[in-house]
């Protein structure tokens, strides 16, 4: 088996996270690095694990808190962690969860440590509101005068239009292309008809629902009480939509293409809140702790392309190195997730798998091969479920090992797209 440089093995153990909801609906009110206590306290308390074994947590976000940056340090503060735990934050766009888990997995391959958890968290309800550039040039002014008149004089340089606020966008800054625009011309680009978009989220709502039912995906969550009042409880995504059906797919409008476009809100993932974990060890160390790991990291790749270009197909350039350096093809595979950013960029993705052109990008001479739909996504995926950007990663990762684990499967593989035009992939093992 193909390890780490040096021998190490990593294992993942355990993880949990909470149910995924729509940004402003039931966590409006929970801040990213909340939802990452909640899921880090379920997570220690789940495994029975002494706080004092955890060495390091690693968290990845997307939109940081401007007055707690290291979402990171403020969790490992809880008081079931000692002080003394390392902690850092990471960012990797929508692969920030994949980066927090690989940088532990390093560290711990590497010796240094021996339990590590990583994750990540998002509140899209939280985003900071910025002030405009003459606002904020008025009040730093008004901060520093040292009289009621100078605060005053400064106050009175603005203007009506410094009054209105600055609110992130969804956009790369090298481009200004939105994600949403991107994936619009990803479709053009590789053909991907506006049908095969809809009945592609229809699959991921159905899939969802079923794992939803039958528990396959509420095994991995936590019960979270909403604040202020806790008096209700969310036990489930709230994203899924068990009734919807390809008419009512179809009947929606293009949002980033009116006129010619295919990409609408059905077949696109929703903006989410959530947070996710996972528990890293050596193999050495879970033994030694009696903990029958989940699986163990096999490999992992990174890779990025000109943005400007097709955004969201970096994971077609992961991929094939992932294999690789695991020893392994497409049919040593026995179950594929694929983040679904958007229905047309999953699609992409497949069709830039099988393309001899994307193969010798990444190069190699073959390409990985045509996807068997039986063993992708097979509880849905994110189009459904939800994207909190940074907590994704950890999510498919413990979604892959579970279902792996329940039809007894020995490999996964698993991509995920990330804006920055940089794509992640991993290969996970089950003994």
């Amino acid at each position: 088996m193909p390890r780490f440089g040096n021998g190490r093995r990593v294992a993942i153990v355990a993880g949990v996270r909470t149910p995924f909801t729509r940004a402003g609906t039931a966590f409006k009110s929970i801040s990213a690095i909340d939802l990452g206590k909640l899921c880090v306290a379920e997570l220690i308390q789940r495994t029975n694990l002494s706080g004092d074994e955890v060495e390091a947590l690693v968290f990845g976000t997307v939109i940081p808190s401007v007055v707690a940056p290291n979402i990171a340090r403020e969790i490992s503060l809880m008081p079931l962690l000692p002080k003394g735990v390392q902690a850092f934050s990471v960012s990797r766009a929508c692969a920030s969860a994949n980066q927090a888990i690989t940088d532990a997995a390093d560290q711990i391959a590497l010796g240094h440590i021996g339990v590590a958890i990583a994750g990540g968290a998002e509140s899209l309800s939280n985003v900071p509101i910025l002030h405009s550039q003459g606002m904020a040039d008025a009040l730093v002014k008004a901060s520093k005068a040292k009289s009621l008149g100078g605060r005053l004089k400064a106050l009175s340089a603005i203007r009506p239009r410094d009054l209105v606020p600055i609110t992130p966008a969804i956009a790369e800054p090298s481009t200004g292309e939105t994600m949403g625009q991107s994936a619009e011309k990803m479709a053009k680009i590789n053909h991907i008809p506006r049908e095969e978009q809809d009945q592609f989220a229809l699959r991921s709502h159905r899939l969802a629902a079923a794992g939803t039912a039958d528990g396959r995906l509420t095994r991995e969550m936590m019960p979270v009480y909403v604040p202020p009042r806790f008096e209700s409880v969310v036990t489930t995504d709230n994203g899924i939509r068990s009734d919807t059906s390809y008419e009512q797919l179809a009947a929606l409008k293009p949002v980033f293409d009116r006129r010619y476009g295919s990409v609408t809100a059905g077949n696109s993932s929703p903006l989410t809140d959530g947070g996710a974990c996972v528990l890293l060890m050596s193999e050495e160390k879970a033994k030694a702790l009696g903990y029958p790991p989940l699986g163990f990291i096999r490999s992992y790749a990174y890779a990025a392309l000109d943005p400007g270009e097709q955004l969201l197909q970096a994971p077609v350039l992961a991929a094939p190195v992932a294999l690789a350096r695991a020893g392994l093809t497409l049919k040593d595979i026995d179950l594929v997730e694929m983040h679904e950013a958007f229905a047309a960029q999953v699609l992409s993705n497949l069709r830039g798998l099988e393309s001899k052109y994307w193969a010798e990008r990444a190069g190699f001479s073959e390409p990985v091969g045509a996807v068997d739909q039986a063993r992708l996504n097979v509880m849905g995926g994110s189009v459904a479920i939800g994207h909190p950007f940074g907590a994704t990663g950890s999510r498919i990762t413990v979604t892959l090992l579970n279902e792996l684990e329940r039809r007894n499967g020995q490999f996964g593989l698993m991509t995920v797209c990330a804006a920055g035009g940089m794509g992640f992939a991993m290969v996970v093992e089950r003994e």
